[in-house]
């Protein structure tokens, strides 16, 4: 390709937005057509789409028989607050921050529960080290750095008779990545990331040792009636069976059903994780080798292989953050690439969804336009 050739493939789907992310591939509304609109989420055919959503994500993500899984009100965020406000405090805490969202829980431990936690961080592009973290307290993170395009690329460092709990944010790693669950006592995650849902309900996965922990501790804070997990000392095992604490959205759950049974036709978690590493090889196998643009992940192992972020290398770029924006409004413009630019706390760059819903075809196809658009920029400037 000549310095400022247009691309001739495009692709078919633009959509490559980090969140809410690209929906399952031939995705129609007629496919929500069975949503009992209307109905009560308490009548039996809203508990039992309820159930079917929590049965479901068990079997994709091969959830211990023995974790309770639960639909729980605010996205991914209020799934982590629920846990860190009804959890925290038993113990010491450590946090660890590699990115936005990790650093917006360290901001709620600290200043709002007021903790004296152990505070542990990284730049964008790196994670803390593992080894020098203590697991017999509670620690609280980030599976896969959403703003900031890094993963905890395995559970080995954390060991398995640990004293404390381990608090795990897996929004943009569940569905996408294979989670450690002996490791991990609890794990929250919305559905608009991976499998494309629909944003504003929140899963809420505890262990065992994370129902003990519910079941014997009393915070020394009051909890909001939407935190709270337990009565008279015991765990409401309602909100695992789809009783949820607040009012869902039935078309929100048939969606998200729809999303967990196109999982299961492809092989379930292995089909997803699959998808998820061919898309994100597709971007680093375009990158290798060019000086111009280069991953922010300075270490292959804890590349993200969902939100994907680069940032420009070229020297010869005058103003880094108006250069990646201004390429991000032109892919855009193109219809390339949809809210393709880095999160606003980031690093300057792009940030390339690369989930299970979206086409390796789409990424391979984007990638020329990328350059299409940095060679336009550089020359424009």
């Amino acid at each position: 390709m000549t310095d400022l050739t247009i691309p001739v493939a495009r692709p078919v789907n633009p959509r490559f937005s980090s969140g809410p992310c690209a929906k399952i591939p031939h995705y129609n509304l007629n496919l929500l057509s069975d949503a009992p609109l209307g109905r009560s989420h308490r009548a039996a055919v809203g508990k039992a789409k309820l159930a079917e959503a929590i049965d479901l994500t068990r079997d994709v993500l091969g959830v211990p028989a023995d974790y309770r899984i639960g639909i729980v009100p605010g996205s991914d965020t209020g799934a982590v607050e629920m846990a860190m406000w009804s959890l925290l405090g038993a113990r010491p805490a450590e946090m660890l921050a590699w990115e936005s969202f990790g650093e917006g829980w360290v901001t709620d431990v600290v200043k709002q529960l007021k903790l004296d936690a152990v505070v542990r961080k990284a730049d964008y592009g790196q994670i803390v080290d593992l080894a020098e973290v203590d697991f017999d307290k509670d620690v609280v993170f980030t599976w896969n750095g959403t703003t900031s395009g890094v993963r905890v690329p395995n559970g080995d460092a954390i060991p398995a008779d640990r004293d404390g709990l381990t608090i795990c944010d897996a929004t943009s790693a569940a569905f996408a990545m294979d989670l450690p669950w002996d490791k991990l006592d609890v794990v929250t995650f919305s559905w608009q990331k991976v499998l494309g849902g629909e944003g504003a309900h929140g899963m809420l996965i505890l262990s065992p040792r994370a129902v003990e922990r519910l079941e014997s501790y009393v915070p020394a804070w009051p909890l909001p009636k939407i935190f709270r997990m337990t009565k008279g000392g015991k765990l409401i095992e309602g909100i695992f069976r789809g009783e949820t604490i607040n009012t869902p959205s039935m078309l929100a759950v048939e969606d998200y059903l729809v999303s967990l049974k196109w999982a299961q036709s492809i092989g379930g978690l292995a089909g997803l994780i699959g998808r998820c590493d061919a898309n994100s090889g597709a971007v680093r196998d375009f990158i290798a080798g060019k000086d111009w643009i280069a991953d922010l992940a300075e270490d292959p192992a804890t590349a993200s292989t969902t939100s994907v972020c680069l940032k420009f290398t070229d020297p010869a770029i005058k103003d880094g953050a108006a250069f990646a924006k201004a390429v991000a409004k032109r892919l855009e413009k193109e219809g390339v690439a949809l809210d393709a630019g880095a999160y606003r706390d980031a690093p300057a760059g792009l940030r390339i969804w690369c989930g299970a819903t979206v086409e390796a075809s789409d990424v391979a196809a984007l990638m020329p336009w990328i350059e299409y658009a940095y060679r336009a920029e550089l020359a424009a400037q």
